[in-house]
């Protein structure tokens, strides 16, 4: 999955330790966090997979969230389709929309590509309140059916799929094309030079990102079996940015360790009260300060750098 054994082994662990951890703290609430918190995973990984490698920062994730969420509530309760058919459609809706965004935006240099995905997601927040016969408006789509029954069913499902896209984004990362993506990011002008097209894999590596952050979208919306406008929220782009930042950028297995942390963080301090956001701010500032590389794939990178220097 990872490429080096030492690498696989941490995989296995990583697997092993999430698919154990609900059967030794029970309790739905607990399972219910740590299903939150796998979605996160795979938001966070799919936005390092794009503005991570490529640098083109995205401050509109949650575009691709929020339609592939409200897909999945059209498809469920305006047409009554299978759920599980939500998921495909989800991603494709989600592509459109990369393309209808990123091929005017992605052409131009500077901030515009941000601009334009934060235009967007506010638009779209927006369209869901002003159209709110159809869509709900604030209190959105609900009565969603579940795609699985089972809580921990749920959840299992949702810690497969985040490994699966994330050994998909970390395939495609370290192969010709994530050298590519790099390349871009440190010299898109060379890149153009040498005869690459790089608009084509800005393009292409966005439609990947809209894909799998759509198919989590609706993944969401099943689970929590209400979809709303505030899914479209700035806030839930910083949120998956943050994440990203706090697990490492550009490693894609980062993000996904950031997103668990910060999620899980969030509930333990619970019992702060009315302290919680303050020490919670506090926490977050030190790592962004202190370890301004991130925390999750540094870590790693130095316990692989020692075990190889142990040899």
């Amino acid at each position: 999955m990872f490429g080096k054994p030492v690498d696989l082994l941490g995989a296995a662990g990583f697997i092993a330790v999430m698919a154990v951890l609900p059967l030794i703290i029970t309790g739905n609430y607990f399972i219910g966090v740590l299903t939150v918190a796998v979605i996160y995973g795979i938001w966070a990984a799919t936005w390092d997979f794009m503005s991570g490698l490529t640098g083109r920062e995205n401050f509109g994730h949650s575009l691709f969230i929020g339609v592939g969420a409200y897909t999945a509530g059209f498809m469920d309760t305006g047409l009554g389709i299978n759920p599980w058919w939500s998921l495909p459609a989800a991603m494709v809706v989600s592509v459109l929309f990369a393309l209808l965004i990123g091929l005017p935006t992605l052409r131009l240099k500077g901030p515009y590509f941000a601009l334009a995905m934060l235009s967007g997601a506010v638009i779209m927040q927006r369209l869901m309140l002003i159209f709110w016969e159809h869509t709900g408006g604030e209190e959105g789509l609900n009565g969603l059916e579940p795609l699985i029954r089972s809580q921990l069913g749920f959840y299992y499902f949702a810690l497969a799929t985040l490994v699966g896209i994330t050994a998909l984004l970390l395939f495609a990362a370290r192969s010709h094309w994530g050298l590519i993506l790099r390349a871009i990011r440190g010299d898109e002008a060379t890149c153009q030079a040498a005869g690459i097209n790089v608009t084509f894999y800005k393009i292409a590596s966005l439609m990947i990102s809209a894909a799998f952050a759509g198919a989590g979208g609706a993944m969401y919306a099943h689970y929590q079996l209400q979809v709303g406008p505030q899914l479209f929220a700035v806030v839930t782009s910083i949120m998956i940015i943050t994440m990203v930042y706090v697990g490492g950028m550009a490693s894609i297995y980062g993000p996904v360790g950031g997103a668990i942390l910060l999620v899980l963080l969030t509930e333990l301090l619970r019992n702060f009260g009315e302290w919680r956001l303050m020490v919670y701010s506090l926490v977050l500032i030190g790592i962004l300060f202190f370890l301004p590389n991130g925390l999750v794939a540094p870590v790693w990178r130095r316990i692989t750098a020692m075990r190889g220097r142990g040899r």
